[in-house]
């Protein structure tokens, strides 16, 4: 099954919810939106389930308008952030509960209940309840429910955000490896660019209901077409700094200059706003081009074994991403460096103009 929206809005009380979006979820596709609370990841997923109808706009299937049709007439399967689970029903039941709802036989049933829950690896706990679960087992639990009847469409909203991390990053993988073998189309919502990356296929940018920009998770991430989808698509954010390039050099906010090299050459002569990603400066040069910035400790954020550390200098500030430990007192003076090589480069529109290069030109 195709699934495509031709510029689809809701509008709800005059608050715009989703704007003019138009998106194509192919069969078998994994599919990820990315964007911050609010920017309606949800209200999308409403109308691709039916759940919604769009003020304007067609949201077609196989090629035919079901705009109107409702979800219970949709082969459309959700799982939400909470566990939502029967509590007075056995795992079994749980999961069987669509195939009864769909009058199935009792004999396909015990084999798809089956199925499913050993590929969610809960076969050994489909005679317990819920509350004897913990908090994986029971989102493994409703996922099952989703995957069990081969629902063409899986929509999964922020499923795994009140898991702990270990649980996450295992459940991703399950995903991951699912999917590849299903004829299901997926689409998954979170405010993680890192569990964007981690899930792969393809990745929405949504944004106060716009669509920024859709494409394969690389292809977004690398090319983000935008300053706008620079910064949804980077954690931390990605730094930004006002600059410009003439003939010779390149200036950092009209007061940091250097001179022009084989990686920035390419651009014209204009003013620009440069991104560089937290994880991309380091504290020791990693070759010849590396701009080297004098700056001061703001603060020494450790978050278990990486550090965040945020500096400034008289015109702006900036935050790296280490790996390791890191302690450093509050205003001391340290010296950091950016690779221009792993520089984007944005028009005063906020257009992307150059995106960063490997040292053998290709894309970063």
């Amino acid at each position: 099954m195709s699934l495509t929206l031709e510029h689809v809005s809701r509008v709800v009380d005059n608050q715009v919810y989703i704007d003019d979006a138009c998106l194509s979820f192919e069969p078998g596709s994994f599919n990820v939106l990315l964007g911050r609370t609010l920017a309606g990841k949800t209200s999308l997923m409403r109308l691709l389930a039916g759940l919604d109808r769009p003020t304007s706009g067609r949201v077609l299937m196989n090629g035919a308008d079901v705009t109107g049709v409702p979800v219970r007439q949709r082969n459309v399967s959700m799982v939400y952030q909470q566990f939502i689970n029967y509590p007075t029903m056995t795992v079994f039941d749980n999961i069987a509960s669509p195939l009864r709802q769909a009058r199935m036989a009792q004999e396909e049933i015990e084999q798809r209940v089956r199925d499913t829950a050993r590929m969610l690896h809960i076969e050994p706990l489909l005679a317990r309840y819920p509350l004897e679960l913990s908090g994986g087992q029971q989102q493994r639990t409703a996922m099952a429910r989703a995957l069990v009847k081969d629902a063409e469409l899986v929509l999964f909203d922020e499923p795994l955000v009140n898991l702990d991390y270990k649980l996450r990053e295992e459940l991703r993988q399950e995903m991951r490896e699912l999917f590849k073998t299903r004829h299901t189309i997926a689409v998954y919502a979170t405010t993680e660019p890192n569990e964007a990356l981690a899930l792969g296929g393809t990745t929405t940018l949504l944004h106060e209901g716009r669509v920024i920009q859709s494409g394969k998770t690389a292809e977004v991430y690398h090319r983000p077409q935008q300053v706008l989808a620079a910064e949804l698509f980077s954690e931390p954010p990605i730094n930004l700094i006002p600059g410009k390039i003439s003939s010779t050099e390149v200036s950092f906010a009209d007061a940091v200059h250097f001179p022009l090299n084989n990686d920035l050459q390419d651009l014209p002569v204009a003013d620009y706003r440069f991104g560089v990603r937290p994880s991309h400066i380091g504290l020791v040069p990693s070759n010849d081009d590396d701009l080297e910035l004098a700056v001061q400790v703001d603060l020494a954020e450790i978050s278990g074994s990486e550090t965040f550390l945020h500096v400034r200098n008289e015109h702006f500030v900036l935050v790296l991403h280490l790996p390791g430990v890191h302690e450093y007192a509050v205003d001391s003076d340290i010296l950091i460096y950016i690779p221009t090589h792993k520089l984007f480069a944005f028009d005063q529109a906020g257009q992307l103009v150059q995106a960063p290069r490997s040292k053998v030109g290709r894309v970063a």
